[in-house]
């Protein structure tokens, strides 16, 4: 009938937005990180892809997957339990460097706490809420957080926080300044 509305123009569907090289990419870098910790030689990256590929492609697999689950988590443990022992190598090196650090103070729970300028008044409660501008770093001095990135300081109770700080941060006074080497153990 003329003037009736079109209804397949109406019920069809809009296009699949097709994603760009970029996107792809930054696909590919999110499904990884959970490999990181395997430490895959580059033949095994290859293998591993191959697996993916022939997974996407609808081939039929290669060896039987559900027989080799178990060696799979095998080797994952065994591969992410050696990069955590090199993990707490590193780490303990790099907190004893910093407990070497003139005026650190070590506490029983391996803080190392570095005053760097003495503030005045009087130091926090773990109940209080305090204000602070903060810059995380891992061992390796790579910035993972900042206050800065989220606008300016940050308001918390301090006992609302990860141990290393409610410790660390009760031996500042208002308006000091101090860094935190903090084990995995309490961060």
């Amino acid at each position: 009938h003329p003037g009736q509305p079109d209804t397949k123009a109406a019920t069809a569907s809009a296009a699949k937005p097709k994603p760009d090289q970029k996107t792809l990419y930054a696909l590919g870098v999110l499904a990884s990180k959970n490999l990181t910790d395997l430490s895959l030689s580059p033949a095994q990256v290859s293998m591993m892809e191959k697996g993916m590929a022939d997974t996407l492609a609808g081939k039929k697999s290669a060896v039987d997957v559900t027989a080799y689950e178990p060696k799979v988590q095998e080797f994952a443990k065994a591969k992410v339990t050696a990069a955590g022992d090199a993990r707490k190598v590193k780490e303990a090196a790099g907190a004893a460097e910093h407990a070497a650090k003139p005026g650190a103070q070590k506490t029983a729970s391996g803080l190392v706490f570095i005053p760097i300028t003495e503030g005045s008044g009087k130091s926090p409660a773990p109940t209080d809420q305090v204000k602070v501008n903060y810059t995380g770093k891992l061992i390796d001095g790579k910035v993972f957080d900042a206050s800065a990135k989220h606008g300016g300081p940050a308001t918390f109770p301090l006992n609302g926080v990860i141990p290393c700080w409610t410790e660390g941060v009760q031996k500042m006074k208002v308006g000091g300044k101090a860094r935190l080497v903090c084990p995995a153990a309490i961060a």
